[in-house]
């Protein structure tokens, strides 16, 4: 029911109040002007007690709006001063009713037609913690009817809970998203561009943090997971949280309800927890802004219990604990998530055997199927389980095996030795080059890959195994085609004497007289040369390609001896033509304004690879004359 203060004079702001047009600068001045109009004419009138009413429950509502079963207030009606009800739950699984005053609305607050609706909290508790992470999705009823869900925070050490309510008629657009509908379908809204990231501008409304839990996750761990994906809107909450999902949990999931979008779980477990602000019995509506804003997803959907919101003047949050699996989050959209209640979301099986530092040790744990979250989760988990045992050393060198098997294609093999890399572990590069893999399948403009399993295997060596090449020469560098030579070349491993290394290899039987190179060098400048390295500017290749190019790059134990041949290459599409005729080359000229086509000055042909038990770094150029 619709109320006013009690107090002899107008509050909160008039709903006409307008950002449209302004910079950010603009807008941050405007809303901290707003703020000031706002909050100080109703300092002494705030609620300590939160208002006392039942959770709403999940059942069926009498039809209020065409999407959705339960009645909604519209979004023209809201004024300043109004009095609503929010549902949150600030400890264990039972949502807790919470006052809320209008404050005003704020058209185009989140972006060109995307307005919010700016609200103060009341209450004692809710005063002691502030807008918490995890609180985004609380559901908002006026006159029993929903007006939306908190989702937007103002800036970091604000000394009154206000908060920015996303209007529902916005978060119906997941549903008709979903539905591959119009937008035009809720008619007080339109569609609107994706919002400017206002994170550095403290004045500006802010998508609330949403808390992640890293099961089993360092710090640094965690950072490497952020670094990787530093644009997701969540708050790590490291190990203040755990990760259970055959825990029963028999609370029922209504608005209010925390819930969990999964990103891995097993033996790690990372979680993103928000707050339910719709069910119905096929599906819920939660956050009120998005956890990655990836729209089409398929995150495994699962059940939350706050074990406690704490209180912090920078960063409140909920401490959550995710439980038993109820579905599929299907939408992550500008406007709130989606889930599907008894659809699976498959995950990637991943293994996890390391061997030769203490205890040999198994991880299994899934792992979503996601172009940009895959990649970063294994970047975490591979870095953490490489570190998690007492046998861990540093520095140490790893010998890396294993496969990625793709639906339909050959398995990606993985066969490399890691070294230190300066000041950077080994443990930081494996996981590294594991993650690079995913990024190259996950890359790939023409086919979208379905990874089925991972299994991998880390045999640690104690130190630092590396060597860099320091000389190279041949003892007889005057020599005619089809000869045999010995190709000298001097390692200097890390913090050793310095080794001299034989390789005999036999020239082409047919060769042009004059000088010729040969390049003695490691297995990625090898990769480079052969175009094995993928280039960003280069054109779209094939899955197939993508796999066959990955598993052809060359083992970082090996010493490299290769003819860098005068006579051209030509590279069209994923064909390769070595040695081309000058004739043949000038012929095939006008071709290099095909963006498919590539022409060298030289054919690389592979002569020799011998296994040094080190991991190679370096490469050295020998000239050789060939006489006629």
């Amino acid at each position: 029911m619709l109320k006013q203060r009690q107090s002899g004079h107008t509050e909160g702001v008039p709903s006409s109040f307008v950002l449209r047009g302004l910079s950010l600068a603009g807008r941050s001045a405007a809303v901290l002007l707003l703020f000031g109009v706002a909050v100080s004419g109703r300092a002494q009138s705030a609620s300590a007690t939160p208002v006392a009413a039942a959770a709403p429950q999940a059942a069926p509502l009498p039809s209020g709006n065409a999407l959705i079963s339960t009645p909604t207030f519209p979004l023209s009606q809201v004024h300043a001063g109004m009095e609503g009800t929010a549902y949150t739950v600030l400890e264990g699984s039972t949502p807790q009713a919470i006052g809320v005053h209008v404050l005003g609305v704020l058209r185009d607050a989140i972006a060109p037609g995307k307005s919010m609706i700016l609200v103060q909290l009341e209450g004692s508790q809710i005063q002691y913690t502030g807008v918490a992470a995890g609180m985004s999705g609380s559901p908002v009823y006026v006159d029993g009817k929903l007006l939306g869900a908190i989702g937007y925070r103002i800036g970091q050490f604000s000394k009154e809970p206000i908060a920015g309510v996303t209007p529902i008629a916005q978060m119906l657009h997941v549903i008709t998203a979903s539905r591959q509908a119009e937008p035009a379908a809720v008619p007080e809204e339109q569609a609107a561009a994706q919002p400017a990231d206002a994170r550095d501008q403290a004045g500006l409304p802010q998508p609330i943090a949403t808390p992640m839990v890293f099961d089993g996750f360092s710090p640094r761990a965690i950072r490497l997971f952020q670094q990787h994906l530093p644009e997701l809107p969540v708050q790590e909450v490291s190990t203040l949280g755990s990760s259970s999902g055959d825990v029963h949990d028999s609370a029922p999931i209504v608005p209010g309800s925390a819930i969990s979008a999964l990103i891995v779980s097993g033996d790690f477990n990372m979680a993103a927890t928000c707050t339910v602000t719709y069910v119905d019995p096929k599906r819920l509506l939660a956050c009120g802004h998005p956890i990655t804003r990836f729209g089409d997803v398929a995150f495994p959907m699962t059940k939350a219990r706050v074990v406690t919101t704490l209180a912090s003047p920078m960063s409140p949050m909920k401490v959550v604990n995710t439980t038993e699996p109820v579905g599929s989050f299907t939408e992550d959209r500008q406007s709130g998530i989606m889930g599907v209640f008894g659809q699976s979301a498959a995950m990637i099986p991943v293994s996890l055997d390391f061997s030769g530092g203490g205890t040999p040790r198994r991880y299994n744990f899934g792992v979503v199927e996601h172009p940009r979250l895959t990649s970063a989760a294994i970047l975490a988990t591979v870095f953490q389980a490489m570190q998690d045992s007492n046998g861990y050393d540093d520095p140490a060198t790893y010998h890396l095996t294993g496969r990625i098997q793709v639906a339909g294609f050959a398995p990606v093999k993985i066969d490399d030795w890691i070294a230190p890399a300066g000041a950077q572990p080994a443990s930081l590069t494996a996981a590294v080059v594991v993650a690079q893999r995913f990024d190259s399948l996950f890359s790939n403009p023409r086919q979208q890959p379905h990874i089925q399993n991972v299994s991998l295997h880390f045999t640690s060596v104690a130190g630092d195994r590396s060597a860099d090449i320091v000389a190279a020469r041949v003892l007889t560098p005057r020599l005619q085609a089809g000869s045999p030579l010995t190709v000298e070349v001097v390692l200097h491993p890390y913090r050793m004497p310095s080794r001299l290394v034989r390789l005999q290899v036999k020239l082409p039987p047919v060769l042009p007289a004059g000088p010729v190179r040969l390049l003695v060098s490691d297995g990625a400048t090898l990769d480079h040369t052969l175009r094995l390295i993928a280039n960003p500017s280069a054109p779209p290749e094939t899955l197939a390609a993508t796999v066959q190019r990955l598993n052809a790059l060359h083992d970082a134990d090996r010493l490299y001896v290769t003819l860098l041949e005068p006579l051209p290459q030509a590279t069209l599409g994923a064909d390769t033509l070595p040695a081309v005729p000058l004739s043949v080359a000038n012929v095939l000229q006008p071709e290099e304004d095909d963006p498919n086509f590539a022409l060298d000055g030289e054919t690389a042909v592979p002569l020799a690879a011998q296994a040094q038990g080190l991991v190679i770094a370096g490469s050295k150029v020998v000239t050789l004359d060939i006489r006629p």
